[in-house]
């Protein structure tokens, strides 16, 4: 578990691609990996991946899986990129962000960007739906929580039928990710906040069925209502 407020940018400094994925070299890692150990997790650029190697000058190893590699924008990245890097909550800590699982559920385009003062915004665009990644807007909403690359962001505005939203960023944030370099066109990996999933869940579980409890009281309420119209 994450809370989407980025610790450090380390820099992609080898790839090594084979038929099952790849392993992804990250360096200047050394302001994490302090009390780092074989097979903790580290969120990079928002995907929480294992640590399969490290040294105390500042490199460490993780493996990217084919899905990884399909869900995310880390099998676009180059030696020499940045990545935000964040270590698994420690329970101790105060909680800045959001629940972030690093779990990502797809990436977005960014297709606008504009300076407002010493702030940022910036507009994204989410791919169209797939029976294998359904549309994720109906967890987004205006003011609600979504993690970019990595990073937990407040939604400033979210339009259903474009699949856009937009974020800004202020000036302090904008020096500590890498999401403020990217540019039009570039990629970006997003998890919604599973909150609403759960949500979701629960709510579809409670109305299946003609014996469920949320759907007996609905039927209820909707009875009721017709009658005071006088529709029944």
């Amino acid at each position: 578990m994450f809370t989407g407020l980025i610790e450090h940018l380390g820099t992609v400094s080898d790839i090594v691609v084979d038929a099952g994925g790849c392993t992804l070299i990250v360096s200047n890692a050394a302001p994490i990996l302090g009390d780092c150990n074989i097979g903790d997790s580290i969120a990079v650029n928002g995907a929480c991946l294992t640590v399969t190697e490290f040294d105390k000058s500042g490199t460490f190893k993780v493996w990217l899986a084919n899905e990884t590699l399909e869900r995310t924008d880390l099998g676009e990245r180059v030696i020499g990129d940045q990545l935000n890097l964040e270590r698994a909550m420690a329970p101790h800590v105060r909680f800045g962000g959001h629940f972030v699982q690093g779990h990502v559920d797809t990436t977005a385009t960014i297709l606008e960007r504009s300076s407002d003062g010493d702030s940022l915004r910036i507009k994204f665009q989410l791919p169209d739906p797939t029976p294998a990644i359904p549309s994720l807007m109906p967890y987004l909403i205006p003011k609600g929580y979504v993690t970019i690359d990595g990073t937990s962001l407040t939604l400033t505005a979210v339009d259903d039928a474009q699949r856009t939203f937009d974020i800004m960023l202020i000036q302090h944030t904008q020096e500590k990710i890498t999401l403020s370099k990217k540019q039009i066109g570039n990629k970006v990996n997003i998890e919604v906040d599973m909150v609403g999933k759960y949500v979701e869940k629960s709510v579809i579980s409670a109305l299946q069925g003609e014996d469920g409890p949320l759907r007996s009281l609905v039927v209820k309420v909707v009875e009721e209502v017709l009658l005071k119209k006088n529709i029944v």
